[in-house]
């Protein structure tokens, strides 16, 4: 069960604003300061970013395309310039130029020049990337100047190297929980619906002037997040990584792996495994969590599915509970960014294989084709294997220490809120060949781990009646109570994808 390795991860969840109203929310044990956001606060932007006339986005990827393009338009009406900082030769430049950043007006450039011209620095190019040329970007900074991070993984490898951020510098992170596309697809739906965004968490590792929660703050609102909660970078780099290789990515690959390997050794046909296994956890699993919470999945259930999700739930937690307190237990120590960085080295000479070749998601364009046709009811044994997988996570974070705004978010918002629509619209497989390098290196990493755990533990486990102990503590669990209060702050709008 649970690793005895135990990282301190606590942070002050409350704080003070001298910009933007703040609100509490109730979570269990006690509750947390976070903030609204909306579009009726863009004019408190200049107030938030006093004394920073350029803002730099280095890097283009899904998250630099969707944060230079939402903070462009947010601070539209101010004097603060937005420009983006990309490598010489870059294959990024022409669609930067596509997107309204051009030379001629001075919001692309070379990612040197635009590091020494920001008042707020964000660096936002890939994690092995940032591992290899942090040490030029420290060097270029303007005096005083604000590190901006939207990941942990910097801080990770600057302890596993010896190194530090440089003295002097503000140093803050604000981590949207979703992808990029997300993070910009909803942010234009916001401009109908005031607050429909991706939720973020901030952090605040070094605030020489005091100036740093505002700051972070307003970047949060500028990029159209409907609530911001704190965490600490090293809080955000443990449950990141290891969400994106558990129920956010890996573990979902496993899963949906898994069962349509089962109902198809079962009997049924491709289409209807399909439909059993992954449309069944991106579809009507996801949308009732996102719509309901987590208990309504059982809930919703006849007395007889009702006993099939039971057993297939106890079979499940203890199994999935292990592996994800392995990751934890790697992440933290350092194993997990040491094999990303070494799998980025091989990767010069051995591009990365493709997952999607594989038999099961050969059904998947049948499948979509189908959806008008009829309502796919949720699947018993599905939903218990992926709400046990996702209850595991959110024990072993509550054990870690983590904040339950950052639990929630991190091991059901974001997944049933933004990665499984995406899922749900291109496949499973299409997610995992097209996420970040360091995801994508994680869900192979140990989405055959869990594949493994599901065939080899619980699916035989399942013929065993239920633990009822199990079933009592998933329905008195703290997570209903802190989803409901994170239910209150959701937009009435669901991410559209194209």
């Amino acid at each position: 069960m649970p690793s005895t390795t135990h990282i301190s991860t606590r942070t002050p969840t409350t704080y003070t604003s001298s910009v933007f109203p703040l609100e509490t929310m109730a979570v269990p044990g006690g509750a947390e300061t976070i903030l609204r956001g909306g579009r009726h606060l863009f004019p408190l932007l200049p107030r938030a970013f006093a004394g920073v006339h350029r803002v730099g986005v280095i890097g283009w990827g899904p998250q630099g395309r969707a944060q230079a393009s939402n903070l462009r338009d947010s601070l539209a009406d101010t004097d603060i310039r937005v420009a983006v900082g990309l490598r010489p030769g870059s294959v990024s430049a022409a669609d930067a130029r596509a997107h309204g950043f051009t030379e001629e007006d001075g919001t692309l450039g070379d990612w040197l020049t635009v590091t020494a011209e920001s008042d707020l620095l964000i660096l936002l190019i890939a994690d092995a990337a940032l591992a290899a040329h942090h040490e030029e970007i420290f060097a270029a900074l303007k005096p005083g100047a604000t590190i901006g991070l939207s990941h942990g993984f910097l801080l990770g490898h600057l302890r596993e190297t010896g190194g530090e951020f440089p003295a002097g510098h503000g140093v803050i992170a604000v981590c949207p929980k979703g992808m990029g596309d997300s993070v910009r697809r909803l942010y234009e739906q916001g401009a109908e619906i005031n607050g429909a965004g991706i939720n973020s968490s901030f952090a605040v590792h070094a605030d020489p002037d005091g100036r740093a929660v505002d700051l972070a703050l307003g970047w949060s609102v500028a990029l159209g997040s409907p609530y911001t909660f704190r965490t600490t970078l090293d809080s955000e780099y443990l449950s990141d990584i290891v969400g994106e290789r558990a129920i956010l990515l890996g573990a979902v690959h496993g899963i949906v792996e898994s069962l349509y390997t089962r109902f198809r050794l079962a009997g049924d046909d491709a289409v209807t495994a399909y439909e059993r296994s992954c449309e069944n956890v991106t579809g009507p699993i996801a949308r009732t969590i996102s719509g309901d919470g987590l208990r309504a999945v059982r809930e919703n259930l006849d007395p007889a599915a009702r006993a099939v999700f039971d057993r297939a739930y106890a079979a499940t937690y203890g199994p999935a509970r292990d592996l994800v307190a392995e990751i934890y237990d790697e992440v933290a120590d350092g194993t997990e960014l040491r094999s990303v960085i070494l799998a980025e080295r091989r990767l010069g000479s051995r591009p990365m294989t493709v997952i999607g070749g594989s038999p099961m998601w050969a059904a998947g364009d049948e499948v979509r084709a189908r959806r008008t046709q009829r309502t796919l009811p949720v699947d018993p044994f599905t939903a218990g294997v992926f709400v046990a997988t996702m209850t595991a996570q959110i024990d072993e974070f509550v054990e870690r220490g983590h904040p339950w705004s950052e639990i929630v978010n991190e091991s059901v918002i974001e997944a049933v809120d933004s990665l499984l629509p995406y899922m749900h619209a291109r496949g499973v497989a299409y997610m995992v060949d097209n996420c970040s390098r360091t995801a994508r290196l994680g869900a192979r990493r140990w989405g055959p781990r869990f594949q493994a755990a599901y065939e080899q533990i619980a699916f035989p486990a399942s013929r065993l009646p239920a633990d009822q102990a199990l079933l009592d503590a998933f329905d008195t669990h703290p997570v209903h109570g802190a989803l409901a209060a994170a239910a209150k702050l959701r937009p009435s709008v669901d991410i559209a994808v194209a």
